[in-house]
């Protein structure tokens, strides 16, 4: 009972830290940068709808609840996805977990975007000059997890971002923090979750990309005296902006119906700094704690003039055991208004 209170205590605190973060959201939708961060991953969570919250666990829990990973079984685990997501950009996932006994999980995770060469075009060549760049965009995480008692579990993420555009770059820092509690109110199989997403200082891009050649006013571009200035390199100062940071509270239920067919329900909401809120829910029926299938929604209440571009999810996945060697392999897909549909293919391996 102490541990739980000092469990709450700890959320309240946080809570009231953030508080400023998310104050006045709906007056700065859009205005929040590092969108790779809210990319999601892990195919699980993907087909329920990014509902899991409160039940994903294992490292398919790093992306949606960092408190999650605290259920991974395996002494060492290792997963891997490629995600095909909007405008033919590849989204590329790894991750591993190790299991110390007595102290936690610790866990290593590394995403990075795909998006393909661009033509380098000018004001004198708009049409291209024949050189192209490629967008560098990473978010490289570490992560620890413990399980305090047999219910309450809680999670810690450092990211480290980095952004590179033809010759400007910007880097930063983001804490993702999260607890899990099984049985709440004593209700077995009723799990209660809480995620703090992407807290930290903003972000300002820099590089010799942002100067430009111009003389100073009152300056001619042909100087004809000692008392003007020939045109020079000027450094344009890129403005600050914020993470995409929010706050997940979610609620799962599983229900076994007899020794090797089960069902799990949750449901997830979602307050944001940089767009509208969102409800998350989601299903997923197991056979022999072997086979799976998923569905899931995702909605925004937005304004009908500003359209929330995903919906329906669904997937499925397969967990083997081989011996000694765990090896799951999932499939997730996202609707997408306007794109083509997000697809997942992810493979784990446990040992």
């Amino acid at each position: 009972m102490k541990t739980l209170k000092r469990i709450l205590v700890i959320l309240a605190v946080i809570l009231l830290g953030v508080n400023s973060v998310f104050a006045g959201g709906g007056t700065r939708n859009g205005t929040g940068g590092a969108s790779e961060l809210i990319i999601p991953v892990g195919a699980q969570g993907i087909a329920l709808g990014g509902s899991g919250i409160a039940t994903a666990t294992g490292l398919d829990a790093l992306y949606w609840n960092p408190a999650g990973i605290s259920g991974m079984t395996n002494s060492v685990a290792a997963e891997f996805s490629h995600m095909n997501y909007i405008a033919d950009i590849g989204v590329e996932y790894g991750a591993v977990g190790v299991n110390f006994e007595g102290f936690g999980i610790v866990a290593l995770d590394v995403k990075s975007l795909n998006i393909g060469n661009i033509p380098v075009t000018t004001n004198d060549q708009p049409d291209g000059t024949g050189q192209t760049f490629s967008p560098e965009f990473l978010v490289a995480g570490a992560t620890y997890a413990k399980q305090l008692t047999d219910r309450i579990s809680i999670g810690l993420t450092f990211h480290y971002i980095s952004e590179t555009i033809a010759q400007v770059s910007a880097s930063g820092f983001a804490v993702n923090a999260g607890v899990q509690y099984k049985d709440l109110g004593d209700i077995t199989g009723l799990n209660f979750g809480l995620a703090i997403n992407n807290i930290g200082p903003q972000m300002t891009f820099g590089g010799t990309g942002l100067l430009v050649k111009a003389s100073p006013a009152g300056s001619s571009s042909t100087p004809t005296d000692a008392f003007l200035r020939a045109p020079s390199f000027y450094s344009i100062e890129a403005a600050a902006f914020d993470l995409p940071s929010s706050i997940d509270v979610g609620l799962g239920y599983a229900l076994s119906i007899d020794d090797v067919n089960a069902l799990q329900f949750s449901g997830t909401f979602e307050n944001n700094n940089f767009s509208g809120d969102l409800y998350n829910v989601g299903a997923e029926y197991g056979y022999n704690k072997m086979l799976f299938v998923r569905v899931g929604y995702s909605y925004s209440p937005v304004d009908q003039d500003a359209d929330y571009i995903y919906g329906f999810t669904a997937g499925a996945g397969i967990n083997y055991d081989l011996g000694g060697v765990t090896l799951k392999v999932d499939y997730a897909y996202r609707s997408v208004k306007y794109f083509d549909a997000n697809q997942v293919f992810e493979i784990s391996f446990g040992f």
